[in-house]
């Protein structure tokens, strides 16, 4: 690869930075301009940014958001209830009511964040249809 091939791929690949992109993500708003929302609803994207334009139809989060959503909560939560077991031995009963509140909560506060940070992450990777255009 030359000099010149060198600087354009770096140049490319600045040209999206990552971080802000997944910060704009888990805020769920736009991850090109940061002020329009990407979800409408729960977890339904929207078409197109309400402030630049950016097409985000083409965005394809699949089962990304809820696999990272499960590790995330799994992690989380499977060493407390360990923890809350050994040093308090609760009844059964109350464990699993308090462990399952948290999970569910947990869950619908992770999920559409997550969506945010994956679409977001593919846009700052110009993956599937986020590679042409802004």
């Amino acid at each position: 690869m030359t000099e010149t091939q060198t600087v354009l791929a770096s140049e490319i690949e600045n040209d999206r930075p990552t971080m802000p992109a997944l910060l704009k993500g888990w805020r769920r708003k736009c991850p090109c301009c940061g002020k329009g929302d990407v979800l409408h609803s729960y977890l339904k994207v929207n078409s197109h940014c309400d402030s630049c334009d950016l097409d985000l139809s083409s965005a394809r989060a699949d089962d990304g958001p809820a696999y990272l959503t499960i590790l995330i909560v799994g992690h989380l939560l499977a060493p407390l209830i360990h923890i809350a077991f050994i040093m308090w031995r609760p009844e059964p009963l109350v464990l699993f009511t308090l462990f399952t509140i948290g999970c569910v909560s947990l869950s619908l506060y992770l999920l559409p964040r997550l969506k945010g940070v994956v679409i977001a992450y593919q846009w700052a990777k110009r993956m599937y249809g986020f590679d042409n255009g802004s």
